[in-house]
């Protein structure tokens, strides 16, 4: 197995990684509806954008709709949860549909990027589109040596294609970059184009099961920069 040592580059998965994806789009769920809600009728709205782009995307996948990037499937999220929640004014309705750009980071996010960038070469690998990853990254300010989005591949993770992407800005072999993700799906679909992998822990994401094998596990940003630069 390849130690921690050998790693030359680190490329980070960024939704829900890197920045709280699901509490940022409750927030712009609770603050497009007219009149205050509780928690549990935010909630079945926010699964209801969550569902639409699981199943757009796993129609992209499948070859039963052609690729159609996150900005558009946003736009689509948010005019279902209009559509449910009776949302009627336009610019209500286009705000939400850009939620994406301005989801919080997690509290370690910046500063633990911060820190890996003057040891590593850092990229950004997310299936948000090229225009949302460049919105997110400045108002997240997450800092990276280079930001890619699987829009360029025309695909979305878990597609082997997108973690070529990663693999060919690296420039070295796949054994010697380092994925990091909150995802165990995303680790797996890095694993399987060889790919080093680390799982850190965030209060949402997709916990490993018994049967993944993951390099390293991690319980936040903080203790991954730590292993990576105190080694």
């Amino acid at each position: 197995m390849t130690a921690l040592r050998d790693i030359e580059v680190v490329v980070f998965d960024i939704l829900g990684t890197l920045v709280d994806e699901s509490g940022g789009l409750r927030a712009a769920i609770r603050a497009a509806l007219p009149t205050p809600s509780d928690d549990a009728s935010v909630s079945a709205l926010l699964t209801v954008w969550q569902q639409h782009h699981e199943r757009e995307q796993h129609r992209i996948e499948q070859g039963r709709r052609a690729y159609a990037n996150t900005a558009t499937l946003d736009a689509e999220a948010a005019q279902q949860v209009a559509d449910r929640a009776g949302l009627t004014d336009p610019a209500t309705i286009s705000r939400l549909a850009t939620a994406g750009r301005r989801l919080p980071p997690w509290p370690d996010s910046v500063a633990g990027l911060e820190r890996l960038t003057r040891h590593y070469p850092v990229l950004g690998l997310s299936n948000a589109s090229r225009t949302t990853l460049l919105r997110l990254n400045a108002h997240a300010g997450l800092r990276w040596h280079q930001a890619l989005s699987a829009e360029a591949a025309s695909a979305y993770k878990p597609a082997p294609e997108v973690y070529q992407l990663a693999i060919d800005a690296a420039g070295c072999p796949p054994q010697r970059v380092l994925m990091v993700a909150a995802h165990a799906w995303d680790l797996r679909g890095a694993q399987a184009q060889g790919m080093r992998t680390a799982y850190v822990r965030r209060p949402v994401g997709d916990p490993p099961t018994s049967s993944d094998r993951f390099d390293w596990e991690f319980n936040g940003l903080s203790e991954l920069v730590s292993a990576l630069t105190e080694k």
